[in-house]
Parts: C-alpha cells; structure tokens; sequence
C-alpha cells in the first residue's frame, strides 16, 4: 500500500509540472507580434521631448560623397555643410545635397534633423559622424558612422509621428550593430528568446535584429507611460534575454533618462 501512495504522489508531481510547462509554454510568444517597431507607438519620443542640440554652425561648402537612395548609389556633389554641436560635447557634420539651392535653405534643413538627432539617447549618437541630406521620398539609412535623409520622407515620418521612432532605428544600425550585433552575448540572447520582436527582424536576422528591438527597449525602459500595457507586456514576454543584454551594457541614455 505504502508503495502504491508514494506513486500516486510521484504521479501528481509530474502532472503538476507538465501541467505547469503547457502553462508557460501556451504564454510565451511564438511568432513575432509586430511587422516593425517604429509603428509600435507614435510617442515614445515625440518633438515636445527635450533636445541636446545646441547649433549647426554654416562652415562652408566644399566637394562631399554621399549615398543618394534615389539613385541607390554614391553620388559626389559640393555640399552645403554644417557642424552640429550637441550639449554633451559631441559633434557631426551634416553634408546637404545642393539641390536645396542655397545655404539658408540647407540650414533650416540642418537645423531640423540636428534638433531630431539631439532627442536621441547618446549611445545612439556616439558613433554618428555625419549626417546626409537629399530631397526624395526614400527610406532613411543607418550605418557608415552616417544617418542619411531624404527630406520628404521625413515629412511622411512627421505626419505619422514616427520621425523619432525611425531616427532611434537607423542611429542603432550606425552605433549600435558594429559592436553587438554578433557579440556572443547578444546571440544567445536570440537563441533564448527564441523569437524576433518583428518580422522585420526575423527576415533579417543578421542585420535588423538590433535596430529592432532597441527602440522597443527604450519604450519599455524609459517611456513605459507612454505606451499601453499590452504593448509592454508583449515586449517584455518577447524578448527578455535581449532586454536583459541591453540592461547589462549600461548605455547612456540621456537625454531620456
């Protein structure tokens, strides 16, 4: 009888626990719950937040090489160009394709991806050294140790309030990819988490998985308020190991701490 008792009791415990892993296993995500994080909120940074931008000073305008997505190639033009200067010490020349026809009119086109880019935690600003320039509706671009614009597709971005959100994707292609996005630590992260944030990234493992899934980390980090609760719960139940590694690294964040 005594036997039998104790493997009844054998028997609930690994119901129990089976039980329990269906539980957790039926929580956890299992496909990517967003197309791209830069639509996931509209205000996890908006204009009204505090800017570190301090000018862009006109210092001439001299022959410049640029990517131009309008013709997805190099171009090389004399530029109008601008040193942006920020309030943390750090700087960037921005290059403006002459096409805008003046230096003033470069200016107001300066002025206002410099004031963009000042919103920016600095870990995404440590590695941008220029930023490009043109007309155009096309994407934006990260990488090069350069944010490149198009200035109608800003507009596009601003009337969908989603102009910082992609600023927060492409500066974390230009400082962010190089130095993690193969790093041992942040591998692991993807293997234990076992899903992408967006589908994006999950096309794109090798190339987009940072970019999208630091901005989602910022919104969960520093903008919690600003988002709905489903919202941060899905983060947090996608991707735990990769917030964690973002934690570990310690970024400096102003000026959104």
């Amino acid at each position: 009888m005594k036997n039998y008792f104790i493997i009844f009791i054998a028997l609930l415990i690994l119901s129990s626990s089976s039980c329990k892993e269906k539980e957790e296993n039926s929580n956890k995500i299992q496909n990517p719950p967003f197309s791209g994080t830069i639509f996931i909120d509209p205000d996890i940074i908006t204009s009204a937040d505090e800017t570190i931008f301090l000018s862009a000073s006109y210092t001439g305008h001299n022959i410049r090489t640029m990517f131009d997505r309008r013709v997805n190639d190099w171009i090389t033009v004399e530029a109008y160009l601008f040193e942006a200067t920020f309030d943390d010490g750090s700087t960037c020349e921005i290059q403006v394709n002459p096409e805008f026809g003046s230096s003033d009119n470069a200016f107001v086109e300066a002025k206002k991806i410099g004031i963009e880019v000042g919103r920016l935690p600095k870990a995404l600003r440590l590695d941008v050294e220029t930023i490009w320039i043109h007309k155009g509706i096309q994407p934006f671009g990260g990488g090069n140790n350069n944010i490149l614009i198009h200035t109608g597709q800003a507009e596009n971005y601003i009337r969908g309030g989603i102009l910082e959100e992609t600023l927060v994707h492409e500066a974390a292609h230009t400082s962010l990819d190089k130095n993690h996005g193969s790093s041992p630590g942040w591998l692991s992260a993807q293997i234990e988490d076992g899903v992408f944030i967006s589908t994006y990234a999950e096309e794109h493992p090798n190339r987009e998985d940072i970019a999208e899934s630091f901005l989602p980390y910022l919104a969960i980090r520093y903008r919690s308020k600003r988002i709905s609760q489903s919202t941060y719960n899905t983060i947090v139940q996608t991707i735990p190991n990769r917030i964690k590694y973002f934690d570990d690294q310690l970024f400096n964040v102003h000026p959104m701490d």
